[in-house]
């Protein structure tokens, strides 16, 4: 019995051998077709340095960038120290700051650590390296549990979109309902009229009864009421009609 397929099955799947499933008793197919005589195989040379006119015409050599603070970079005017001197000297407004950073004058240099500046002590039981990963247990891998759990999983959701889609379209097929449809439905009872009688008269049985039961009684009202739509009369006891 062949296992369950995921998603749509496309004939790119019997010359793909990654998707391609084992024949019973047979040998994996692993076979590639071979590209034509046209092509080149490896990858192209991206770096233009020149070739050989470059290498005798001239030597490339590499140079040290300068260190911090030897003369490399130029002074930047420290305005925190301006700041700060200006105030413990009383001066408040921003005029009283412009003189006064016109007359002093403070400078950095912005001094960067560098790898050569840095002076840490490691431990002496340090340990350098990463941790191992933690692997899967052996058992989980032998029996293919992770692939029969995607495999659950893959199918759960196709079957969920798929009812999602059946939802889809049997909405699309309900016809709407109209307000005539509506009225329809809800059509109001017939209200059975009685005749006006005296009280004392209501509970007095019929003193002749020609029918032998209930139901023969029943049979024959309804059989008069369906053949009075063709006689005259108000009770329907007339002759029949012609037309």
């Amino acid at each position: 019995m062949e296992p369950a397929r995921i998603g749509v099955v496309r004939e790119s799947m019997l010359s793909n051998p990654l998707l391609m499933r084992n024949e019973l008793g047979k040998s994996g197919k692993r076979g590639f077709r071979m590209p034509g005589p046209d092509f080149v195989y490896g990858k192209p040379y991206i770096v233009r340095d020149g070739g050989v006119p470059e290498v005798l015409t001239k030597w490339n050599y590499v140079t040290s960038a300068p260190r911090p603070g030897s003369g490399g970079q130029k002074a930047l005017q420290d305005f925190v120290s301006l700041n700060r001197e200006a105030v413990k000297s009383g001066l408040v407004t921003a005029q009283e700051h412009y003189h006064y950073r016109a007359l002093h004058d403070y400078k950095y240099n912005p001094v960067k650590v560098g790898p050569w500046m840095k002076h840490q002590r490691l431990p002496a039981d340090m340990t350098f390296g990463l941790p191992s990963q933690v692997g899967d247990p052996i058992y989980s891998l032998m029996e293919h549990r992770y692939q029969h759990d995607w495999l659950k999983e893959q199918l759960a959701s196709q079957e969920a979109r798929q009812a999602k889609q059946q939802m889809k379209k049997a909405k699309q097929q309900k016809i709407k309902e109209t307000r005539t449809t509506h009225l329809r439905k809800s059509l109001p009872g017939e209200e059975q009229t009685t005749f006006w009688q005296m009280p004392r008269f209501q509970k007095v049985g019929p003193h002749l009864s020609t029918f032998r039961d209930p139901e023969e009684r029943r049979k024959a009202f309804l059989a008069h009421s369906s053949d009075s739509t063709t006689r005259f009369g108000y009770l329907g006891q007339g002759i029949h009609t012609i037309s």
